[in-house]
């Protein structure tokens, strides 16, 4: 045996430094950590040789074995922490970066996917009142009620040829006025093919988003329109995330699940990544400055006995409990739509009355930090 033999296998198994918690590009909050001076004060753990001396952002690190444990005060919005090791192996860092949610608060947002059928309907039936279309009169309702907002995600066209420069501009002051709690957004040109940027290019997904954007300033107003937060069926190429920022797309949500051991729904997101999604609100891509966000609850497939017992446990854990992102499919509401779901307006009724009763604040993503004034 060489001496040493055991010392240095044992060493080379426990691999290189590594910070594990937090998760580079973690949004953090009050619940994942201590309210200090001017700052919330985290624990920050992970492995390193046995043993080397580890600092966490230059202050000494406590040892059990391989693991490492420090505290670390974030006092920024964005935080660089830096675990470094020095042993008989050298020098080794581990580098990640955190986002403080320094002004979270309980909230949730509400999003409706696929619209398009309440645009053709009012254009066709030349309503008096965007509100005698009864898909909108229930979401007014639903505001009456709770003070819900909701982000309505729009084709551009419609399977049978409708198309938005066909929708009249006469109800621009309607819009408007209700636009504190309804807004308007890009989901894609129409709901057919599926899939319909997972593999295209970022120019013609912008070329889209821009035809769409056109379209709703022109007949609802710039108060009206919101950044889009899906993308239809929620996968788009890599490429497309800075020029998505560029046109003010703050967060994109998805459903960040696995399928056949594929994840799927996670915009391309890495394994790493959707896997730390998939039980956690948000998380932060630096690069492209998107944050993306985990769907808690999609009610058109979600029975009404189902939807409290969805909800209630995200409430007890602190990865998922500060942000509700709470999601539908307008075709549901529509009688003639072969999928017709005729409890769908019930069931957006008690998911919302519960966040509500719960003290969840309804807010637009775009706005400030996924939600919060910054």
């Amino acid at each position: 045996m060489v001496l040493g033999g055991p010392r240095i296998a044992s060493a080379l198994a426990a691999g290189p430094t590594r910070i594990e918690e937090p998760f580079h590009g973690a949004v953090l909050n009050r619940r994942h950590g201590e309210k200090v001076d001017g700052g919330l004060k985290i624990r920050v753990s992970g492995q390193a040789p046995l043993r080397d001396r580890v600092t966490v952002n230059g202050a000494p690190a406590e040892r059990a074995g391989t693991r490492f444990v420090a505290e670390v005060a974030l006092r920024e919005k964005e935080t660089e922490i830096v675990a470094a090791s020095r042993g008989g192996f050298g020098h080794h860092e581990h580098r990640v970066r955190v986002v403080w949610d320094r002004h979270s608060f309980p909230r949730y947002r509400f999003s409706i996917d696929d619209n398009s059928f309440f645009l053709r309907d009012i254009a066709q039936k030349k309503y008096a009142s965007l509100f005698d279309c009864f898909y909108l009169k229930a979401l007014r309702d639903l505001h009456a009620k709770y003070g819900a907002r909701f982000v309505l995600n729009i084709y551009y066209t419609t399977e049978d040829g409708f198309e938005l420069p066909q929708f009249p501009d006469r109800y621009k002051g309607e819009w408007k006025d209700n636009s504190d709690w309804l807004k308007l957004a890009f989901h894609a040109q129409a709901n057919k093919p599926d899939r319909p940027y997972q593999y295209a290019s970022a120019k013609q997904l912008i070329a889209d988003l821009d035809k769409v954007a056109e379209q709703i300033l022109r007949f609802a107003g710039e108060q009206t329109y919101s950044p889009p937060t899906v993308i239809h069926w929620g996968m788009v190429q890599p490429t497309a995330l800075k020029p998505l920022a560029e046109r003010g797309v703050r967060v994109l949500s998805g459903y960040f699940s696995r399928s056949n051991g594929i994840w799927d729904i996670n915009y391309f997101l890495d394994d790493d990544r959707s896997e730390y999604l998939s039980r956690h609100d948000a998380l932060m891509d630096f690069e492209s400055g998107i944050v993306f966000s985990k769907v808690d609850i999609v009610c058109n497939n979600t029975p009404i006995d189902r939807i409290v017992p969805t909800l209630a446990p995200l409430a007890e854990d602190p990865n998922r409990a500060e942000i509700m992102d709470i999601f539908t499919h307008e075709q549901y509401f529509w009688p003639f739509y072969h999928n017709y779901v005729p409890d769908h307006v019930q069931r957006l009724d008690v998911a919302i009355r519960w966040v509500t009763e719960h003290g969840y604040k309804p807010v637009f993503f775009h706005e400030g930090f996924l939600g919060v004034p910054e």
